[in-house]
């Protein structure tokens, strides 16, 4: 979503230092992690295999270095402080809009929502203040603190359920489902499954501050189920939702009617795949937490529009959409036509920093159950970020979205979805996949903190590298015409114009040292890769450069028909070029071919929409942080082993 959707909360506290040194001197050293869950569970009396158990769920046992997640939640145990942040409220003259159709009239701004009142599941580090004694900072910092107010936490939901304080891990089923902070019963059952599907499994990692933590399996581990439903919670309406039934999903539709003046809105219907094949499903994030969110795309004369929710805490989802029909969703309406949106609650980057294991892992499962069902592969060319989707002409670049920005973990998210990111080929492959090592890859950003933007952001773990025109450290970013057509590429946490993401495939264009090249809009791009700590692997498969003959080929935002392919009564949509140069001698990976069509959808009635195809064959590649299209009769093929 756009950043100018941010939900605004009020402030009730100052916003919290953003440097690894709020960290308090009783901070738990490298290796102390698990005695900190150990004696907080002796304290609390809760099993220690539950409150490792959670906080896996919730953090993978990471303290993020003080820094709180997408929904204003701090350290192992996710303990939630929203009432201390604000979001921004961004707006941008260039801002695009999401549908990306320039066929019709533009859309004007949205409005920004007014502040709404903040639920408990977003201010659980309150009680856990008041039942541990320590301060709200402490409890943000120290890690150790944390541990203790979630195990307080845990305890005190066990009492007031009435349920012993046992041994037994059994006992805590009401207890952990309860800590999801869900108000619907299928979301905390689904939260609480999920936790004791761990414990049954055991896990084992190092953790983001280097300290290893360790669960080990208690096999055969029972539910005593007696205790979820003393909780009261409501049922969601599941009738008619696209979800797998292994997580929580409930229906709670998009606006659709007509509008005053003529207009409609805020998603198209259509007969998918019936009409055109589902190719693509993006990633966003709200820019907002999930309720304010879910009141603007109930909204028809809101702008915007997308297929599925994804609230923080305990992965619920709200489906809006159904996939057959056309969200307004990522400023591209050749991309919107083709794909199935997916909104992730949180900021790219305002003070929030992070994503929860229990967002990721339903979201994998929903994007796995949706990738099988409309035969959408599962590679990164295809299931892609808001901020792979490119411009449509020249003029829309600019304007195109980020999220959901650099700290999403697109290596743990892929192998979620069971399709791991593993290199294939030798050291001198003639291409490469970026893969850095998430936890221990931390570049340089500035942008965190919206009360002092140019301020550099705290260390942060980060999918991406940075590109340089030259092979050492200090050489400049490369450039992006489309992006800074007057200026140069930045470092800010929002631009991702001399940047490559994880899972992305680059022709290489050269070796040096400790340093690779990739082609990258048109230029080289060198990004430090040591053999010891290697931030890509070899990634062997097909490329693309100009056929013989040609010394340049242009590049599209998106792959419509020729104007012969158009009936009488649908205006040619024009086949306009970005701004970019692939010039002879260079290689983009192919991602595979893309149909040549338009989706004509401007009423508010369907019965008028048709799907324009063409004969021009197209193909996708990557072309730089953002898939784009060339006609397959400019280019020639080829393998790069």
């Amino acid at each position: 979503m756009r950043r100018a959707l941010t939900i605004a909360v009020v402030a009730c506290l100052p916003l919290v230092s953003l440097t690894a040194a709020t960290s308090s001197a009783r901070a738990a050293e490298p290796g102390d992690r698990q005695q900190a869950f150990a004696a907080a569970a002796a304290e609390f009396k809760v099993p220690e295999s539950v409150l490792l158990g959670v906080s896996y769920l919730e953090s993978r046992w990471d303290a993020h270095a003080g820094q709180p997640s997408n929904n204003a939640g701090f350290g192992p145990m996710h303990l939630t402080d929203a009432a201390a942040y604000t979001g921004s409220n961004h707006h941008d003259p260039d801002e695009e809009d999401p549908r990306g159709d320039d066929s019709r009239p533009a859309a004007g701004p949205a409005a920004t929502p007014a502040p709404a009142e903040l639920p408990s599941s977003l201010r659980t580090m309150e009680k856990a203040a008041e039942l541990t004694g320590e301060t709200r900072e402490t409890l943000r910092s120290d890690a150790a603190a944390n541990i203790r107010g979630g195990a307080a936490l845990l305890a005190d939901h066990q009492k007031a359920l009435g349920a012993p304080l046992s041994d037994d891990p059994g006992e805590w089923y009401g207890a952990v489902a309860k800590y999801s902070g869900a108000e619907e019963a299928e979301a905390a059952k689904a939260f609480a499954d999920e936790v004791y599907a761990t414990i049954e499994a055991g896990e084992e990692r190092v953790t983001d501050d280097g300290q290893r933590v360790r669960l080990a399996p208690v096999p055969r581990l029972g539910r005593v189920e007696k205790w979820l439903e003393k909780l009261g919670l409501r049922h969601a309406r599941r009738d008619g939702v696209e979800c797998p039934p292994t997580i929580s999903c409930e229906w709670i539709p998009a606006g659709y009617a007509e509008l005053p003046g003529g207009g409609y809105g805020n998603h198209d219907l259509a007969d998918r795949p019936k009409s055109q094949k589902i190719d693509y499903i993006v990633i966003h994030d709200m820019e907002g937490y999930f309720g304010p969110s879910i009141g603007l795309v109930e909204n028809p004369a809101y702008r915007a529009s997308w297929h599925y929710s994804l609230r923080s805490t305990d992965g619920h989802i709200a489906q809006h959409i159904k996939t057959r029909h056309v969200g307004w969703q990522a400023g591209n309406w050749y991309v919107n036509a083709k794909s199935v949106g997916l909104e992730h609650e949180g900021f790219l980057a305002e003070g929030h920093t992070w994503y929860t294991e229990a967002m990721y892992r339903t979201s994998a499962k929903l994007v796995r159950y949706l990738a099988l069902r409309h035969g959408v592969p599962l590679d990164r060319a295809h299931i892609i970020g808001h901020d792979n989707v490119p411009g449509t002409i020249p003029s829309t670049v600019r304007g195109m979205h980020e999220d959901p920005g650099p700290f999403w973990d697109w290596a743990h998210y892929m192998k979620l979805l069971g399709a791991p990111l593993h290199p294939f080929g030798g050291p001198n492959s003639g291409s490469v996949m970026i893969r850095p090592d998430f936890a221990t890859n931390k570049p340089y950003f500035y942008g965190c903190d919206r009360k002092n933007p140019e301020a550099a952001c705290p260390p942060l773990p980060a999918h991406t590298v940075w590109l340089r025109t030259e092979p050492r450290a200090d050489a400049p970013l490369v450039k992006d015409i489309g992006k800074h057509p007057t200026g140069e590429s930045l470092y800010s946490v929002y631009d991702h114009s001399a940047r490559a993401s994880t899972g992305q495939r680059f022709a290489v264009a050269g070796r040096q040292g400790d340093w690779t090249a990739i082609w990258y809009l048109g230029q080289k791009a060198w990004f430090h890769n040591p053999a010891a700590a290697p931030t890509a692997v070899p990634s062997m498969g097909l490329v693309v450069t100009p056929r013989p003959g040609l010394e340049t080929v242009p590049v599209y935002g998106r792959a419509y028909p020729e104007q012969e392919a158009y009936p009488e009564g649908i205006p040619y949509q024009a086949i306009t070029p970005l701004q970019y140069t692939f010039a002879a001698g260079e290689k983009y990976t192919l991602s595979g071919p893309a149909a040549a069509e338009y989706y004509r959808a401007v009423t508010f009635d369907p019965a008028g929409h048709t799907v324009v195809r063409g004969k021009t064959r197209y193909l996708q590649i990557q072309f730089g942080h953002r898939i784009m299209f060339v006609k397959a009769d400019d280019v020639r093929v080829m393998f790069a082993g």
